[in-house]
């Protein structure tokens, strides 16, 4: 039970160094509001059009093939690690593993997820 009183202790000195911070930036912070402090502010080029814009779903499509394949990529590095200790057996996998990535990967190619346009 002791290790978890570390942890805990470790969770409530966060939460009070977040809140200390916010509470100084609040206390010690500018509050005047003006008209020229809340317009929005964006690398220097004065914003154009509505704040909220739809996003079309191509976009979104991408984003999770790519997180999807970013995950995946990331068993790689595990495999190579233990690679000798597993022999033909974890070769074998690791090719069943691949083959599965490319057909969902030339699927997802074939049905123009891929394509920007």
């Amino acid at each position: 039970m002791l290790e978890y009183v570390a942890i805990a202790l470790l969770i409530v000195l966060a939460t009070l160094v977040a809140l200390i911070a916010i509470g100084l930036g609040y206390l010690f912070g500018p509050r005047k509001e003006s008209e020229v402090k809340s317009t929005p502010y964006e690398s220097g080029i004065v914003p154009f059009g509505p704040g909220s814009r739809r996003m079309p779903v191509r976009f979104y499509l991408i984003a999770v093939l790519f997180i999807l394949f970013d995950i995946e990529v990331v068993f790689f590095l595990p495999w190579a690690i233990v690679f000798r200790q597993l022999g033909l057996f974890g070769l074998i996998e690791m090719v069943v593993f691949i083959v599965i990535l490319l057909f969902g990967y030339v699927y997802a190619w074939k049905k123009g997820a891929l394509e920007w346009e």
